[in-house]
């Protein structure tokens, strides 16, 4: 009898021992754009106006690095090490150890914004769990972003892609491969291997995450039993070969008091 696949192991090396090639390969700049777009949405979308912010799965606060500018920005992450990172890119902002699934502050804010980390959620459960955690944590009339970043409808499978990356004598060459096993299912493999060269000594290192995908559908109706009003936006943003290209964003409303 055939032995059972094991189920691949998620590793998410890239916020342990690996997270030292996390600035090298994304640097804050490259988040420019991206945090003065969504800074500027927030600012419009706000009716009495946004000062505070929290940022759901803020990881090594590049995008805080802008946002901060903007807003007096709180981050969640569960994650010390990276962490640890936003904490001396932006030590003004104020950062915590947490679940954004299930973490809770005591406070509220003007804005929340979830984006890349809502990726690593892999069940329906686990992704309602982070959009109560932002509905709890937002003012009434507040705005939360929410950014899909895999949906069945966008999703290419077996997507590969390849960047190299410098800083003093450390160079990284990086590939990304995106695989879904069970097209049925809600959970896809990316894989990483990084080709690490440091004074010209080459170190290859291999990386795997699980992260979740849904439907678009799915996210539009746990957002909405969560309570918010939802509209599906596109934010347009260049990507690593300067040509623009546009993403889905979630404008989530949560109603004034009466």
């Amino acid at each position: 009898m055939e032995r059972e696949r094991p189920s691949p192991k998620d590793e998410r090396r890239l916020y342990e021992d690996l997270v030292w090639v996390w600035p090298i390969m994304s640097p804050p700049e490259d988040y420019v754009e991206e945090g003065r777009k969504l800074s500027e949405l927030i600012k419009e979308r706000s009716p009495a106006g946004a000062e505070t912010l929290l940022h759901l799965g803020c990881g090594g606060g590049h995008n805080d690095h802008t946002l901060k500018d903007y807003f007096k920005v709180t981050g969640i992450d569960i994650s010390e090490p990276m962490l640890e990172l936003a904490g001396r890119l932006n030590p003004e902002v104020d950062y915590h150890q947490g679940d954004m699934r299930s973490v809770r502050l005591g406070k509220t804010f003007d804005a929340v914004v979830g984006l890349d980390s809502l990726a690593y959620m892999q069940t329906e459960e686990e992704l309602r769990g982070v959009f109560e955690t932002a509905y709890l944590h937002l003012k009434p009339g507040g705005v939360f972003l929410a950014f899909p970043e895999f949906t069945r409808e966008r999703f290419q499978q077996n997507w590969a892609h390849s960047s190299s990356h410098s800083s003093g004598d450390v160079s990284i060459t990086y590939f990304e491969n995106y695989y879904d096993p069970d097209p049925g299912g809600t959970i896809i493999e990316a894989t990483f291997i990084y080709l690490i060269r440091q004074g010209g000594k080459l170190e290859i290192e291999t990386d795997r995450h699980l992260c979740g995908i849904f439907g678009m559908e799915t996210w539009l109706s746990l957002l909405n039993e969560t309570g918010f009003e939802v509209e599906l936006t596109q934010l347009i943003l260049r990507n690593d070969s300067g040509d623009e290209e546009e993403y889905p964003l979630l404008v989530c409303l949560k109603a004034p008091e009466a």
